[in-house]
């Protein structure tokens, strides 16, 4: 399968079916240079536009909670990012890519016929207690033979996902403050194209629209009009999104966003300045079409045809010094440049920087991260990351332009912003907002592949505790790697990410406590912290970490080798007495024990080094870690 640019956050066809009402949504089409696919955009945005401003919206009196949760996966190597999403009672994990052009959330169902091998297994109504289906009425598309409503989406490489319409509790991970919630969402019948072959379980829609996850939690007033997300840079893969809303650091930027304008979320871009010198441009060159589309399914970034032009022709001006070669793939006609060396953190000495200007004056820099890729042949090389698009048409800018940058798409006050950061480490920066509390005290029943799920029955207000709940201050586990010191030690920053995201926890949570290394084989003890500057975590954080240390598996590169987790413990507070020393050894060892019976009778303790690629797609050539692959287009 050959690489692709982008991904499909645009519908060329897009029925909605929703309790309310359904659209269906004329097509125009816009034309891409020859070797990209073409793209087709809705023309006009949803009737229903009820989501500018609800009077029910503006009645919160106070800002309600938020849902943090880890991005994980590599933009460039995978094509998008994920999160991970628990639906049904017991809950079922999922892995979604999070999509800012969809409106609607699905995954696989149990009874798909046509459907991939995904991630993780399809979902199961029926081993959900709380799953309800959406009954047909007369504002949706019926399935006569369920009785059921039914979504369908087809997309611009024409892949396509359809099957209908469910209702249960959706869980958001350890790290929100906000409790489980019912939304609608789709249980895949069929799906072909690359939503058939992708890693990936499905779609996490963001959009506006009825049945986006946003739209729904805004409607039920748990969370203010407003999602961020933030995505890692060229070293680290993975970042942070927030359903709700957070307080804005002082220094971010904001554009505004027209609702009205497009259906996608769209900036007010005006200027285009490189090496601190604008190109020579009218700035109605970024107003085509549906002006100029954030969309954090796509890749790469594109430009209409006169603007790609002058930024070429601009950056490669201003990288005299460095050599033009030929791309990875000569399918391709990539404009790439040797001689830059392979650390990140100097490139910003061989390319310029670019500065995208907002209608209001206000100005984005860019880094050189934020518009190269590195090249998959040559050491040291990097080739641009935006493209040409067709003459007048829309301006696309992808997930690569907000490598490490905070970005707040506030709704309710119809503006988008900007904050350059470390996504890896985005809480820790975020000194103005309070850690994360934990999932609600308690355990639900194992899910449907026998694994323990994290609750979703609240015991009271998020970061309550119970009287007499553990107080956990940490948790220690061992890893032994068949990879020697000196190779293994300049790659424990990235290991140190990879257990962050596998863990759901925040990086800054992650500590080396020892390493030791025998022949070829190492070994790392390492600890995992209360979130922020929590000085415990709560029994049900601590287990649910344990679970995944004890599900997690075949999750690490090949470069690190065979490796296994064990001997997890669990270092807590300093003695209490009474009846509550006797519930917190009571729980725990029952906790740890039942995690440890479980883990054994499915063989998740040890993780094998991978024999083959994780992900269904071909590879390009020679793979690394900033490789395209054939993302969802």
């Amino acid at each position: 399968m050959g690489r692709a640019s982008f991904t499909a956050a645009f519908t060329i066809v897009s029925f909605v079916f929703i309790l309310v009402n359904y659209d269906v949504v004329s097509c125009l089409g816009f034309s891409i240079s020859s070797h990209r696919n073409t793209m087709f955009l809705p023309l006009f945005p949803p009737k229903d536009t009820s989501y500018r401003s609800l009077p029910s919206r503006r009645l919160l009196q106070k800002s309600p909670p938020n849902a943090r949760m880890a991005l994980h996966d590599d933009l460039l190597l995978n094509g998008y990012y994920t999160t991970r999403l628990w639906i049904g009672t017991p809950s079922q994990r999922f892995a979604l890519i999070v999509d800012t052009g969809s409106t609607v959330t699905y995954v696989p169902c149990i009874t798909c016929k046509q459907c991939g091998k995904h991630q993780d297994p399809r979902f199961q109504p029926e081993m959900s207690s709380t799953y309800q289906p959406v009954k047909c009425n007369i504002d949706c598309t019926c399935d006569n033979e369920r009785e059921q409503c039914i979504y369908e989406r087809q997309y611009a490489e024409m892949s396509s996902s359809s099957g209908v319409l469910g209702e249960d509790i959706v869980s958001f991970g350890n790290q929100s403050e906000l409790a489980p919630q019912r939304a609608v969402f789709g249980c895949e019948n069929r799906e072909t194209g690359d939503l058939y072959s992708q890693h990936a379980d499905g779609i996490m829609g963001l959009g506006r629209g009825d049945l986006s996850i946003v739209d729904q939690l805004v409607e039920k007033h748990v969370i203010s009009d407003s999602f961020s997300l933030c995505y890692g840079g060229m070293d680290f893969g993975g970042g942070a999104m927030v359903l709700g809303g957070i307080k804005p650091p002082e220094d971010m930027v904001f554009t505004n966003s027209d609702p009205v304008r497009s259906p996608y979320y769209n900036i007010e871009l005006k200027e285009m300045h490189v090496a601190g010198k604008a190109l020579n441009l009218n700035p109605r060159v970024f107003d085509g079409n549906h002006g100029t589309v954030l969309d954090s399914g796509t890749t790469y970034a594109y430009l209409p045809e006169a603007a790609f032009a002058a930024f070429k022709n601009a950056v490669m001006k201003a990288v005299h010094s460095l050599k033009q070669i030929e791309g990875p793939d000569p399918n391709y006609k990539d404009i790439c440049f040797s001689g830059a060396g392979s650390d990140i953190s100097q490139l910003s000495k061989a390319f310029p920087p670019v500065d995208m200007v907002f209608t209001n004056g206000k100005k984005l820099s860019l880094s050189p991260e934020n518009y190269l890729f590195r090249h998959s042949k040559v050491r040291g090389a990097y080739c641009l990351g935006i493209f040409q698009n067709g003459k007048d048409a829309t301006t696309l800018l992808g997930g690569i332009i907000v490598r490490n940058t905070l970005v707040t798409y506030d709704r309710e006050h119809e503006t988008i912003g900007f904050w350059k950061t470390n996504c890896s480490e985005l809480w820790g920066r975020l000194n103005s907002s309070p850690p994360p509390p934990a999932l609600p005290s308690g355990l639900d029943n194992t899910n449907s592949t026998g694994s323990m799920a994290p609750t979703l029955v609240p015991s009271g207000s998020p970061g309550y505790n119970a009287p007499g709940e553990i107080k956990v201050g940490f948790i220690t586990f061992y890893m032994s790697l068949s990879v020697n010191y000196s190779d293994l030690k300049p790659r424990i920053t990235e290991l140190t990410h990879l257990i962050a995201q596998e863990l759901d926890v925040n990086i800054s949570q992650v500590h080396l406590m020892n390493f030791s290394t025998k022949g070829n084989d190492s070994l790392v003890k390492w600890a995992i912290f209360p979130a922020g500057s929590a000085n415990y975590m709560s029994n049900a954080a601590a287990t649910e970490i344990i679970h995944r240390l004890a599900e997690t598996r075949d999750r690490l590169p090949d470069t690190f080798g065979s490796y296994r987790i064990f001997e997890w413990g669990i270092e807590h507070l300093p003695k209490r007495t009474g009846w509550q020393q006797s519930y917190l050894i009571v729980v725990i060892v029952f906790s740890v024990v039942l995690i440890l019976g479980l883990s054994a009778f499915l063989g998740l303790l040890i993780w094998r080094r991978r024999q083959e690629s994780p992900l269904p797609y071909e590879r390009v050539e020679t793979v690394v870690r900033e490789q395209e692959l054939q993302p969802l287009t």
